[in-house]
């Protein structure tokens, strides 16, 4: 058993950041971070576009910033939330350079700021195509140098312990839930480890891997979301996946796709389906630089009209060298498979890419559960509504873990922090009686296909009432499947994994079964329209 002061779980962007505020501001303090994986293994290492911020006032406003973030929302944003993100933005980005970031600059020093689908202005800061790759590296080297961080790798959150591990019966309208830490499988040792904080923090990432392709890497498998939900704690808006249009189709590929990020058409990439047609400017005057959902939206009618798994990115008019200089990482791909961008087009599709709901949080960041904090993609703030506009993501990340650590600073300066449960509580260790290792691993993955499959062709990019119907009878069979197995087999992260995808998928078809209307991410056939009634779907 371990007891620290703060335990976070995760190491991207939201987690890193906190992690380094409360590990500096208080040195004799103790910080835990846990990931499931390597330390630099996080959704954050994939994101290639860059951050959103207003960096020049002169040609740009925190206005126009904002009204872009309400647009591509569509109705649902928290108008509150998304000023105090945007208008926060610049000084957290500053932060991040201060601790030595590099992004792209022109040859007078100024940053050379990039444009995506439905921003009104060229304001995205970025390091060539892995802008969240050098992010990354920029936090793990900070949080290095501070001694009274320690970051454990490989250690699986199973679940976070609330009064329910004491014996009492636990409801989603049971006031004052409380978290006490976690229970976490440590993969070096196969043990169960209870590790009790006087607060959590979770930044666990997305939920890509729900959908049969995505661009989001092998951990994000919705694990906060899932044990929030098990644990009582408020789930908002999870109906709202967005899928980037522009992943690189390779045929027969499962898991992770690729990402050709928008910055691509924002530099005048151009959409064509087989014909060749520049079919874009049919859906959207705005073209090649409409929203996510619009242009995924499009993208798939025009593979479905056409009979086709893929439509044409065409980047053959650019200059070579630099498009070489702005995205190395993804020319280099496109040579790896034998695509050579200045004679051949990029063949792309639709992939799950973000989730706009989750954990539900206050403007500080606390969820339902009193010393539960989320932030990042596993936390639904109010800022992207119905959909997310393009680089908001990173930019939310740190304004929110700032925020966290504002807010958790004043209880601990204050000392409302409670003491550590085992003073008071006597908080039990796991219990792995009766289990023992599956003797059929199929069990195990092909579950994992099958609710993959399920989300993927009845719960995508468009829906409607007959599809929903049949992915909730199925993945409630597969939930009766899976807790019987997980109630009597040795616990591994593949059954961990494959118990909190299910619970995502639950949570995404039921949050779009209960949507009445297409909005935003949520398009449903049988609803064309959007409701006058503005709602948050909370689960």
């Amino acid at each position: 058993m371990q007891q620290v002061d703060f335990l976070v779980i995760g190491t991207g962007i939201a987690g890193l950041t906190y992690a380094y505020k409360m590990a500096e501001k208080y040195p004799e303090k103790k910080v835990l971070v846990i990931t499931k994986a390597a330390a630099d293994e996080t959704n954050t290492k994939y994101a290639q576009g860059g951050v959103a911020v207003v960096n020049d006032l002169e040609k740009d406003s925190f206005e126009k910033h904002i009204e872009d973030t309400l647009i591509a929302g569509d109705g649902l944003c928290n108008e509150k939330i998304v000023e105090i993100v945007v208008k926060d933005g610049p000084e957290r980005v500053q932060e991040l350079i201060d601790l030595g970031a590099n992004f792209d600059k022109e040859s007078d020093g100024d940053y050379k700021l990039g444009k995506e689908g439905g921003h009104s202005e060229f304001r995205i800061i970025h390091h060539k195509d892995i802008t969240g790759w050098e992010m990354e590296r920029t936090l793990l080297e900070a949080v290095a140098r501070l001694k009274n961080i320690e970051i454990i790798k490989h250690c699986f959150v199973v679940d976070i312990i609330t009064q329910h591990h004491l014996g009492y019966l636990i409801t989603k309208s049971t006031p004052d839930i409380e978290c006490y830490g976690v229970y976490a499988l440590n993969l070096h040792t196969n043990e169960i480890e209870t590790i009790l904080a006087k607060t959590t923090y979770l930044s666990s990432g997305g939920n890509g891997q729900v959908y049969r392709t995505t661009t989001n890497p092998a951990i994000a498998t919705g694990d906060g979301v899932a044990m929030v939900y098990r644990a009582k704690g408020r789930i908002e808006n999870m109906e709202f996946i967005q899928f980037h249009p522009t992943a690189l189709y390779e045929p027969g590929l499962r898991g992770q796709a690729f990402l050709i990020t928008e910055a691509v058409r924002g530099d005048g990439g151009i959409l064509r389906n087989k014909d060749g047609e520049a079919f874009m400017e049919r859906y959207d005057e705005r073209k090649d630089l409409a929203p996510r959902d619009i242009v995924a939206r499009a993208i798939d009618n025009e593979m479905k009209t056409t009979g086709t798994e893929h439509v044409w990115l065409d980047c053959r008019h650019f200059d070579t060298a630099k498009f070489i200089e702005h995205f190395p990482n993804i020319y280099e791909k496109c040579k790896s498979v034998g695509i050579d961008i200045s004679k051949d087009m990029i063949p792309v599709a639709p992939a799950a890419h973000y989730s706009c709901g989750g954990i539900k949080v206050d403007e500080w960041g606390q969820t339902s559960i009193r010393n539960l904090y989320a932030v990042g993609e596993c936390s639904s703030t109010g800022l992207h509504g119905a959909n997310r506009l393009a680089s908001n993501s990173l930019l939310e990340a740190m304004v929110f873990a700032h925020r966290c650590f504002i807010h958790v600073s004043q209880k601990v300066d204050n000392n409302d922090l409670p003491e550590h449960p085992t003073f008071k509580l006597n908080i039990p260790a796991w219990n792995a009686l009766g289990t023992s290792t599956p003797k059929e691993l199929i069990l195990i993955t092909q579950s994992l296909k099958e609710i993959q499959q399920v989300m993927s062709d009845y719960v995508g990019i468009v829906r409607n009432n007959i599809r929903l119907q049949r992915a909730i009878r199925r993945i409630d069979l597969l939930w009766e499947e899976t807790e019987q197995l997980y109630k009597t087999s040795t616990l591994s992260p593949n059954i961990l994994e494959l118990r909190n995808l299910i619970t995502v998928g639950y949570l995404v078809v039921k949050g779009s079964s209960f949507r009445k209307e297409s909005r935003g991410l949520n398009y449903n056939t049988d609803y064309p329209q959007k409701s006058e009634l503005l709602q948050n779907i909370v689960l």
